[in-house]
């Protein structure tokens, strides 16, 4: 093989790296400004409204909204939590909710998509359909 054609595909693959990477940012940064928004007009009131519910059923979760995140965590113990945030670190960003529950000495980890949609589309019904789905285990009790 001719040293210019492995030049030239070297550059066409450093400059289709760079492209990628400058179209990946941009998404990433529409996708923070949806996902603030759905934060402040779904999620946190979302998740307060269940902590409401559960603290007057006797479950003490309180919400909390560390940095670009919404969490209910019990009172009772603080690996027991259920947070939603977003993750921008492959091609499409999306709202991932991440589950800690612990089990004596154990602690059990999961992390899953809250639905498959972009920040913008996601509804009500999506991420209260995941939190009584990660609900279940902590009031099976």
């Amino acid at each position: 093989m001719e040293i210019s054609d492995i030049r030239r595909r070297v550059l066409d693959t450093i400059d289709h790296a760079r492209k990628s990477a400058a179209e990946r940012r941009t998404r990433a940064d529409e996708a923070g400004r949806e996902y603030e928004l759905f934060l402040e007009r779904i999620a946190v009131p979302l998740f307060r409204q269940v902590a409401n519910v559960l603290r007057a059923e006797g479950y003490v979760f309180n919400v909390f909204t560390p940095g670009g995140s919404v969490r209910l965590m019990s009172e009772r113990a603080s690996e027991d939590y259920i947070e939603i945030s977003l993750d921008t670190t492959g091609d499409a960003p999306r709202v991932l909710g991440h589950t800690s529950r612990g089990r004596g000495r154990r602690v059990i980890a999961s992390e899953r998509p809250v639905a498959a949609r972009p920040p913008a589309q996601l509804t009500e019904d999506d991420v209260l359909a995941f939190l009584l789905r990660e609900l279940e285990p902590f009031v099976d009790k």
